[in-house]
């Protein structure tokens, strides 16, 4: 039940924050131009790169000792301290000739201002490890939800001064500062400067650091590839769509796996348990993600227009396709929590390799012969690949039969195809009714999740929990 409880927690803090960000998107959208949006996609890019590779994934690291002490949580905040350091130091040597390649000199102050929330997020209170080791994330949801509320804020005071651009960025450092913050006063902790148990660390974070390594590179080479053959504005319609195609999974799948991880490392040494308790994560993972992905890329064109406004419009597109690429992709969230509960940060790593050689391939063919489809094209047969490790790895772990693995999905892809039809249908039946943008994406969306929701309950599938019986 703890588990449970922990996932409704996360899910919920990640669902609210989505939903604040919805709101200032829209204002932003809708105030600003796509080259804007496209400017600050790329000083995001090195930024991004750079949080991810400097990454030190301490409150995880600590999540899985035995007994947490003063000492640990010393090192932890030693070591993020460090960690915050070396990134201003690495932004702020490659801002310039980041600039010069892509011929933008705006992108220097925009790259130094952005890394301010990557080195807020280094300075977390570590003592927060200790609600997550209980399974109880209500402080982490105030802590987010308070910190993207002032993010809303601070960045639209940005866009009615006339800051521009600059909005998005106040958007992007205002939530983490904040976050930071609030956590010293939900979880107290006296800063102290120790690499004590910095050898209890180091196994974990070693594996884990190069994952890391690779997983920044893996998730930001589309926009650095077409940062440099498109416009602006083009990038910033494709940034947008992939954004929000990953929506899904990023608000329901990624936060409900920390708790899971948590429960998987509480049976790590009940193999049968622990596969058991794997597979109901990844069924319920697809439950989840295949509706809301193929529902927003049946519904693309509204979105945009609802959230965006019509200068977005070619937007829909680029949605409509990047929508199903992440269908297959979120049943990787799943394997990466058993691994880490496992300590099998190798296979993570390898993974992530593999992940990105395709990119790097793929892309790079998708965008000579087919331009910005091509790349996207490309984005669906890694999505693929990714589907197949995972299942491989899964067989490598614990034992989990592939068969069956992929058996348990029939229902939920019969489902979706059943409310893609219909849905299909009505879109048909309310062609020319010229019914509101807002009206007609309420009713398709009510009208899709309804046919879900009955298909399954047709095939016998009832929303039961998964591993509930680990907390």
């Amino acid at each position: 039940m703890k588990t449970l409880l922990g996932a409704g927690w996360t899910v919920s803090s990640r669902l609210a924050g989505r939903l604040i960000d919805f709101v200032t998107v829209l204002v932003l959208a809708r105030t600003l131009t796509p080259a804007d949006f496209g400017l600050t996609a790329l000083a995001m890019t090195l930024t991004v790169i750079t949080d991810m590779v400097l990454e030190v994934p301490l409150i995880q690291a600590l999540t899985r000792l035995k007994h947490v002490t003063k000492s640990h949580m010393d090192t932890a905040f030693t070591l993020g301290a460090l960690r915050g350091l070396l990134l201003a130091f690495v932004v702020l040597v490659v801002a310039w000739p980041f600039s010069r390649i892509y011929n933008d000199s705006r992108l220097v102050a925009l790259v130094a201002v952005i890394a301010i929330g990557p080195i807020a997020r280094s300075l977390y209170s570590p003592a927060m490890v200790e609600y997550i080791r209980q399974l109880s994330f209500r402080q982490v949801f105030i802590a987010e939800i308070l910190g993207k509320i002032a993010a809303f804020i601070v960045s639209i005071s940005v866009i009615y001064l006339g800051g521009g651009y600059w909005a998005i960025a106040a958007n992007s450092i205002s939530a983490p500062v904040a976050a930071m913050l609030i956590s010293y006063f939900l979880a107290p902790y006296r800063p102290a400067l120790s690499l004590a148990r910095l050898a209890e660390f180091w196994t974990f974070l070693g594996w884990l650091s190069m994952a890391q390594f690779v997983a920044a590179l893996s998730w930001q080479f589309d926009r650095i590839l077409l940062g440099y053959f498109i416009s602006k504005s083009d990038l910033g319609r494709y940034a947008m769509a992939s954004d929000l195609s990953v929506l899904p999974t990023q608000s329901l799948i990624g936060p409900a796996m920390q708790p899971v991880m948590a429960a998987f490392a509480r049976i790590n040494d009940d193999r049968e348990r622990l596969r058991n308790a794997y597979s109901k994560a990844s069924r319920f993972t697809m439950m989840l993600a295949a509706p809301a992905c193929v529902g927003m890329s049946l519904t693309s064109n509204l979105i945009v227009e609802v959230l965006l406004g019509p200068k977005w419009t070619e937007a829909a597109l680029y949605l409509q396709w990047l929508a199903l690429t992440t269908v297959l992709a979120a049943f990787y969230q799943p394997l990466h929590s058993l691994a880490l509960a496992t300590n099998r940060t190798s296979l993570v790593f390898r993974i992530g390799f593999i992940e990105l050689c395709s990119k790097i391939i793929l892309m790079s063919l998708g965008l000579y012969f087919y331009s910005l489809m091509g790349v996207i094209a490309a984005r669906g047969a890694v999505s693929l690949i990714l589907f197949v490790l995972s299942l491989l790895a899964a067989r490598h772990l614990i034992g989990a039969k592939v068969a069956s693995e992929v058996g348990q999905f029939w229902k939920t892809a019969a489902a979706c195809s059943l409310m893609a039809l219909f849905v299909l249908l009505l879109q048909h039946e309310l062609t020319g009714k010229h019914l509101n943008a807002v009206l007609e994406l309420v009713i398709t969306s009510a009208f899709g999740a309804a046919i879900y929701l009955g298909a399954l309950f047709a095939f016998g599938i009832r929303m039961t929990t998964f591993p509930t019986r680990a907390a």
